[in-house]
């Protein structure tokens, strides 16, 4: 992973970013359901409880003066579990179900990339250059992940497709999107964010398979034991970005 910029806190986009992407995503996916279901705190408070713990995470970034792998990572992490249960609020507690939280979120996304591009005349996450589009930054992906969970589960769910074909769904367009960055001239920022609002309810949906049980097309590992070999990968790939990192900067100071 290449350094970014001083004023540029963003990670550079390569293969190790989109496995640290769905490995948090799912990540957020399991803590999520584990505090809100497993031990029973219920989604309205959970919410409040990730929302804080975002703002908290949020502010430490926006202060930061360079990019730092495990605050960066942080943040995101935080942005997947607070989508998580804020979506599963919206959609059980509220009861709005998934196709109607799903439009939602939809319109609000749209909103907010429509305002970050009139203002800031572009969604280029590789040349993010002032406060206001590092803010909406991080508000465009909370709520990517926040779409992804309510998409997920309108997959897994009500679809028919299952735990397993809603996955395979999101993996096809994935990879046909892979496609598209090799052989079109399809802008690669809009392909960018496609695929990250879509790596959301993947890790949504394969959260969901390693989590549920057997009968329900699931492998059973349980919200504990999924999330704790979840974050062992994502912690392990913190820690490779942070060397690799700080090699660079080293090389640089040469």
């Amino acid at each position: 992973m290449q350094a970014s910029s001083p004023m540029n806190k963003i990670a550079q986009i390569t293969l190790v970013f989109w496995i640290m992407k769905i490995s948090a995503t799912t990540l957020g996916e399991t803590a999520g359901d584990l505090l809100a279901q497993t031990l029973g705190v219920g989604y309205a408070v959970s919410t409040l409880i990730f929302f804080s713990i975002f703002l908290i995470t949020l502010g430490a970034q926006l202060s930061s003066k360079r990019y730092i792998p495990a605050l960066y990572w942080t943040v995101i992490l935080s942005t997947s579990v607070a989508g998580t249960t804020m979506s599963d609020f919206m959609d059980r507690t509220l009861a709005l179900g998934y196709a109607k939280g799903s439009m939602i979120l939809i319109t609000i996304l749209l909103s907010i990339f429509a305002y970050w591009y009139f203002s800031e005349r572009s969604l280029n996450i590789n040349y993010i250059r002032s406060r206001k589009a590092e803010v909406l930054y991080w508000i465009a992906i909370l709520f990517s992940n926040t779409l992804g969970t309510a998409l997920g589960d309108f997959l897994s769910d009500t679809s028919g497709l299952g735990y397993i074909g809603g996955a395979i769904l999101i993996g096809s367009l994935l990879a046909f999107i892979v496609i598209c960055i090799y052989y079109t001239k399809i802008s690669r920022v809009f392909l960018f964010w496609i695929a990250f609002v879509l790596t959301r309810p993947f890790g949504a949906t394969f959260g969901d398979l390693l989590t549920k049980p057997h009968e329900k097309g699931g492998l059973d590992l349980g919200t504990t034991g999924s999330s704790l070999v979840l974050a062992s990968i994502l912690i392990a790939f913190m820690i490779y970005t942070t060397f690799t990192q700080n090699n660079v900067s080293s090389e640089q100071a040469l």
